[in-house]
């Protein structure tokens, strides 16, 4: 069973290239299950109900966010009324929204989505390790494929949580960095694991931002105004095999692909 992982959607330009090319991959790749990262779709940061709306309409199935949650205020109608998007599980009890989803379809197994942000050189929220822990266990009772979004800074978090799950889920994907790492594997128990994703969106940048602004920032140290860039467009993520009657990771492999007609 084919499942596509897309990192970071960012502003515009990624949402465009999703809408372009997610129909074609999903057709090579006979792709049944779609998961997006979406937080920064709208305008680069942040995701409004018209944002995602878009995002399901290309084809995406799930959507999942980061620590650009809040960034915009209509998130809110999201987070009550859509069963198809998630915040990080590891919010205190009570957050409005969802922190994992069950995705149930005709003629393929039930996919479950687990969305967990890190906690080093990041907003500080309950452990992931212990809430990713229980809430695998909960959701292995209604499916055999996990994936689980881990939005964290830290290379060593994100390497430590996926060893951590390692046999208990399908996969762990890394988001946040907007940086695509080469270290793609499936670890002994069955679980696939990217550090990151990438970032979907114009990779002419400082990731996804226009490059002088940022330049200036870091030779100024003043506040400047970080703009989506819109040149040599990607669309970045990881293709999962995963065997449907054991939930095991059979293979991933990285995607970065371009969108031409920039």
């Amino acid at each position: 069973m084919k499942i596509l992982f897309i990192g970071d959607v960012v502003g515009r330009p990624g949402r465009r290239a999703v809408g372009t090319l997610l129909p074609g991959l999903r057709e090579q790749h006979q792709i049944s299950v779609v998961i997006a990262n979406g937080e920064n779709s709208a305008g680069g940061s942040g995701i409004t109900t018209e944002t995602a709306a878009e995002l399901f309409q290309a084809g995406v199935d799930i959507i999942t966010t980061g620590d650009h949650l809040w960034d915009q205020k209509e998130v809110s109608n999201l987070l009550v009324h859509e069963p198809r998007f998630l915040r990080p599980l590891n919010y205190p009890p009570n957050t409005v929204g969802q922190g994992s989803t069950v995705f149930q379809v005709d003629g393929i197994p039930n996919v479950a989505v687990m969305n967990l942000q890190g906690r080093t050189f990041m907003p500080n929220l309950e452990n992931p390790f212990w809430c990713a822990q229980a809430e695998a266990k909960r959701l292995r009772e209604h499916a055999r494929i996990i994936v689980v979004d881990f939005h964290a800074e830290a290379t060593s978090e994100k390497i430590a949580l996926a060893r951590f799950l390692d046999g208990q889920v399908s996969a762990v994907i890394g988001t946040h960095t907007h940086v695509q790492t080469a270290d793609e594997q499936v670890f002994p128990g069955g679980t696939a694991f990217l550090c990151d994703a990438g970032f979907t969106g114009p990779h002419e940048s400082v990731l996804g931002r226009e490059i002088e602004p940022i330049v200036k920032r870091f030779l100024t140290s003043q506040p400047q105004r970080f703009d989506v860039a819109s040149n040599r467009i990607l669309l970045q993520g990881a293709l999962l095999n995963v065997d449907p009657d054991t939930g095991k990771a059979l293979g991933i492999e990285r995607v970065s692909v371009p969108l031409n007609a920039n």
